[in-house]
């Protein structure tokens, strides 16, 4: 009796269990069909050889050009050179733990780099690595870092003056937004300093400004960090660096990458400003992967397609039309020369892709002559057309006078007896010169430039002592901004103003200076 109630217990202990069994079963297969799962084969390599910032892999036969592949570690790598039997890579991390053997995979996914306002006020790398010492970036979105230039049809011309706050430059030179001007001179001549300075007057503008470091020192980038934070413009800035201790691969892909994150807020409409500082050290970052990668060398050793990796790169900043959202990209790019050659080759390619160029001359930089730019071989191929009329007004004469100067400076050298008009030329050319002076990091609004101008135009300082034309011009500003508010904020907006005004502006002109000079008699 016993025994065959327990085999009863036993059969409906067992019905049961196989009751949530099929259930348990059916909830899975249910699952599963509803999640549409797909498998995705992942393709892996073997390193055979690693150095230099570069590795050579045998195997994955699916992957395409500009695929990243990772390595061990996280570490990072571009394909770039596709044969038949291996492929080339640029390392975009340290390599120190890699060697021959190590398993490499492939990830599917286009070299890129996060874009975003979250970037704003931040120091990262290409890849998007922090390197500020603050919080990670995270749920940003990422774009690849090669991007198609904008088609001729999407563009509109360069109208809109990118306004630098240097009055050489705003005057003589005009930038416009989505231009592409190049900034080029000897080291140490103050090319970074005339482009922080443009960052810096962008404080009061709507513009997003990149600065892009290219295999630059680390205490030269930390200066210009801390000069941007000094002045609250890396509030509207992101500083993108590859630094000279980083892989020639990393800065190899970092102004594309920094051009992606510019990209992003001109297709929101935005005005944005990028510096690549130096394309000199881009293209021997390049030049050093190809003969790694062992690309036939061309002339001093560059690789045959050394222009166009900078001419795609330069080709992206533009200004676009009303259909694609108005906004514009403008690149100063940075060349450095030896000896003042500005005809070597990396700078003649340079010069014939962009719309200009700045030129800062190591001789005026020794005379104290700062900013150094030398206007006789600087041109905007834009001109005038990104002007403020008021500007116009002025630039015309004030380069006739300064070129006419500087001829004529050369010449007196030689000269023992001057006449009346030349020794006038020359005097009012000084003070035009001494005017053009600017110092560091003070950038002037539109209208402190265009009065000053204006005065020196005028022949108004021509009496006045050359060594107080400084101080009068720190004056001017003063008494003209408390006087003449409205004007200035006229000239600000690009506005002209009519005969009577500038007659007032002048007379009060001529008051602070003839002040300034019995001041200084007493």
């Amino acid at each position: 009796m016993r025994s065959a109630r327990s085999k009863l217990k036993k059969r409906r202990r067992k019905a049961v269990l196989q009751e949530l069994l099929d259930d348990t079963m059916t909830t899975l297969r249910a699952a599963i069909d509803s999640s549409h799962l797909e498998m995705h084969p992942v393709e892996t390599g073997t390193v055979l050889y690693v150095g230099g910032g570069i590795a050579r892999i045998a195997g994955l036969p699916n992957i395409t050009s500009d695929e990243l592949v990772e390595f061990p570690g996280g570490v990072l790598g571009v394909a770039i050179n596709l044969e038949p039997d291996e492929i080339g890579v640029m390392l975009l991390g340290d390599s120190d733990e890699l060697s021959a053997g190590t398993r490499v995979t492939a990830t599917g996914r286009e070299a890129d780099t996060p874009v975003g306002e979250a970037l704003l006020g931040r120091v990262i790398d290409a890849t998007g690595r922090v390197l500020d010492g603050g919080k990670v970036l995270q749920s940003v979105e990422r774009r690849p870092i090669e991007q198609a230039a904008p088609a001729i049809i999407d563009r509109s011309p360069v109208t809109e003056p990118l306004m630098t706050g240097i009055k050489a430059i705003d005057a003589l030179i005009p930038i416009g937004r989505g231009q592409r001007e190049l900034v080029v001179g000897d080291r140490q001549t103050g090319k970074t300093s005339v482009v922080v300075d443009t960052i810096i007057n962008q404080r009061t503008t709507d513009v997003i400004c990149i600065y892009c470091a290219i295999g630059q020192r680390g205490t030269a980038v930390a200066r210009v960090i801390e000069t941007l934070r000094e002045h609250d413009a890396l509030e509207y800035s992101i500083v993108v660096v590859a630094s000279d201790e980083d892989p020639p691969g990393l800065r190899f892909v970092t102004p594309y990458a920094a051009t992606t994150m510019a990209e992003y807020f001109r297709e929101k409409g935005r005005d944005t400003l990028i510096i690549y500082d130096d394309l000199t050290r881009h293209a021997r970052a390049y030049r050093e992967l190809s003969l790694l990668l062992r690309r036939p060398p061309g002339r001093e050793a560059y690789p045959g397609d050394i222009f166009y990796i900078h001419s795609r790169l330069l080709e992206r900043a533009t200004h676009l039309n009303e259909d694609c959202g108005g906004g514009s990209l403008t690149a100063l790019p940075i060349i450095e020369t030896h000896a003042q050659d500005i005809s070597a080759y990396i700078p003649t390619n340079l010069i014939s892709i962009t719309d200009g160029q700045i030129y800062l001359s190591p001789t005026l930089f020794h005379k104290g002559l700062l900013p150094a730019i030398d206007v006789g071989k600087s041109v905007s191929r834009v001109g005038g057309k990104t002007q403020y009329p008021a500007f116009r007004d002025v630039s015309g004469d004030l380069r006739l006078a300064y070129s006419q100067f500087e001829e004529l400076e050369t010449f007196a050298r030689f000269a023992t007896r001057l006449d009346e008009d030349t020794r006038a030329t020359i005097e009012h050319g000084r003070r035009v010169r001494e005017v053009l002076k600017q110092s560091e990091q003070q950038p002037l609004p539109a209208s402190s430039q265009i009065i000053i101008l204006k005065a020196v135009n005028a022949g108004l300082l021509d009496k006045l002592p050359l060594e107080l034309v400084g101080s009068a011009e720190a004056k001017l500003q003063e008494r003209i901004q408390a006087d003449f508010p409205q004007c200035c904020e006229q000239l600000q907006a690009g506005e002209s103003l009519d005969d009577s005004e500038w007659e007032k502006i002048l007379d009060s002109v001529q008051d602070v200076l003839s002040k300034l000079v019995e001041s200084t008699e007493d």
